[in-house]
């Protein structure tokens, strides 16, 4: 093995990020990097599970962790045999911090070196680039560990983030996706307070020629004036919008501590969609939070059709230690597995309303490695054998067959 692997899991800062660490680490042998993630039961057990089939795959090579796996379950990853050091979350992009040590002994290294962000241009095997232009975290959800894994919340400058653009549009990518962990507090902490709309325009402004801008999960109730205009007027930002949304119970979404009700997100859809009307909502949504009854499960399966959610990402509660929702009522595991499975069929069938509803239209889809494409509205289409990854292709939709258009 002469390259490093860079095995990322988990959301698309993660991402990001991994395709930074894969510049950053370039001139490394025998290494494989688990960038790892904690956001639920499930994705810890994913990370064990991934964290063992790379040293499986790899005997020989040095193998370190890092991602909120490693910052917020450092003890569980860190004893497992597996692995050879932990790189903390704070410390990934900081190149010093990968002279740590393999296992000697029996400890590991836990590098908790604080940095800026490397840069440096790295599309690797993505068609789209993923610019991560905000880290952290400031709001304290009930149900959430992620700011314990990765901080309060920080923005890239504007100039950093445009010269990181620059690098990706002049690799020939031609579609950028801005992410982060809470995406819409960027620049909050920056001298003037700006907002994310002011962001995308400046993004906009410096590259007339730059085809597609998409954002990653945004809180809708963080979006600013002039985000919602592009959004809902400026043909290059995608129609595709993904709601941090969680649930559709407002005596949920309270104990949860989320800063918005199942009226507000209605509200805002509603408005977006009367303005723009082929504009593709997602959201995520929590199954069996502790203390939901049966109601309360009602109006999460009922919002997935009022908003009309065509991109859905279910989620079965699980309590993660040290945050309040672990010490609330839980719901027993067996109905919080049913609710999601009932939450995923209807969300499915809305999916699948929406992708007979795109049968017949002529959609530029921008081609991936695998033979299909994304849509500006996140539908996943089937391409001609012939399609150049990267390439946008105009194509006229004759069938939805199995989740795919064709």
């Amino acid at each position: 093995m002469n390259a490093p692997i860079i095995i990322s899991l988990g959301c698309r800062m993660n991402i990001a990020e991994s395709e930074k660490m894969r510049a950053m680490l370039a001139g490394e042998s025998d290494l494989v990097v688990v960038n790892s993630c904690a956001v639920t039961g499930e994705a810890l057990a994913q990370t064990r599970k991934a964290i063992r089939r790379a040293r499986r795959d790899h005997p020989h090579a040095r193998l370190m962790v890092t991602g909120c796996a490693a910052e917020i379950d450092s003890a569980q990853i860190g004893a497992m045999d597996e692995v050879d050091g932990l790189i903390a979350n704070a410390a990934k992009l900081d190149p010093r911090s990968w002279n740590a040590s393999p296992r000697a002994g029996g400890d590991l290294v836990l590098d908790g070196l604080r940095s800026p962000p490397a840069r440096g241009l790295a599309t690797g095997e993505y068609t789209r680039a993923f610019v991560a232009v905000q880290n952290g975290c400031d709001h304290a959800c009930t149900f959430c560990v992620i700011p314990q894994g990765r901080g309060v919340s920080r923005s890239l400058a504007v100039a950093e983030i445009l010269r990181e653009v620059e690098a990706h549009l002049a690799s020939g990518i031609k579609e950028i996706v801005l992410t982060g962990v809470d995406l819409t507090s960027w620049g909050h902490d920056l001298a003037g307070a700006p907002q994310l709309g002011m962001l995308v325009q400046a993004i906009l402004d410096a590259f007339p020629a730059l085809p597609r801008l998409r954002l990653s999960s945004v809180d809708g109730m963080e979006i600013d004036a002039a985000l919602f205009e592009l959004i809902a007027h400026e043909p290059r930002v995608m129609p595709h919008l993904h709601l941090s949304l969680q649930h559709g119970a407002d005596l949920i979404l309270k104990r949860m501590k989320r800063r918005h009700l199942r009226q507000d997100a209605m509200e805002l859809v509603g408005q977006l969609k009367a303005l723009r009307p082929d504009i593709a909502v997602g959201a995520d949504l929590i199954a069996g939070f502790p203390t939901e009854t049966t109601a309360h499960h009602a109006d999460n399966l009922s919002i997935i059709d009022e908003l009309d959610i065509v991109h859905a990402h279910v989620f079965p509660f699980s309590p993660r230690p040290g945050t309040p929702a672990a010490r609330m009522p839980q719901v027993p595991r067996e109905v919080v597995k049913a609710r999601a499975a009932e939450l995923r069929d209807r969300a499915a069938n809305r999916r699948a309303t929406w992708l007979a509803s795109l049968v017949g239209e002529t959609l530029p889809v921008l081609a991936e490695r695998d033979g299909t494409g994304y849509a500006p509205n996140y539908a996943r289409v089937a391409l001609p054998t012939d399609t150049a990854a990267g390439e946008v292709v105009d194509v006229t939709v004759r069938e939805a067959k199995e989740g795919l258009l064709q």
